[in-house]
């Protein structure tokens, strides 16, 4: 991993949850009201700063897997242009970190993974009714 700085979200609960998860190595802020949370470590597409959020995840098979859906906000989050700049980041789950590459999940891999992510976290089909965009799936592959 690199040592450069890491900018936490600026939203004030989303960047306490991240120091909570890193000061524990995710004992705390791994669950966020029952859902696993992972977090992710992208390159600002125009800043170059390394830049984190905590994310929600489910998994398939080795990978991991996380949804672009800013609460079903028109537009993407800053997060998922950072990783279509540059799919190379970061990743914590609980203790473990690790390098990825990210891709937005064809739409045959949404159709698949869309279900159990809404298991996990029932809140995205309601975000997704509240848009009109669609809202990306993303997956992660250690690299």
């Amino acid at each position: 991993m690199s040592d450069e700085e890491i900018h936490d979200s600026p939203t004030g609960w989303v960047a306490k949850h991240i120091q909570s998860y890193v000061e524990s190595d995710g004992a705390k802020g791994h669950s966020f009201h029952g859902a696993p949370t992972l977090l992710l470590t992208t390159t600002g597409r125009k800043s170059g700063l390394r830049r984190r959020t905590a994310l929600i995840y489910g998994r398939d098979g080795d990978d991991y897997v996380i949804v672009a859906s800013l609460g079903g906000s028109p537009t993407h989050p800053l997060w998922y242009l950072n990783l279509e700049a540059d799919p190379r980041v970061e990743v914590q789950v609980k203790a473990e970190r690790f390098k990825a590459t990210a891709r937005t999940a064809t739409p045959e891999e949404k159709a698949r993974l869309w279900p159990g992510l809404v298991k996990i976290f029932p809140n995205y089909e309601s975000y997704q009714r509240k848009t009109t965009r669609d809202i990306p799936v993303v997956i992660l592959t250690r690299r």
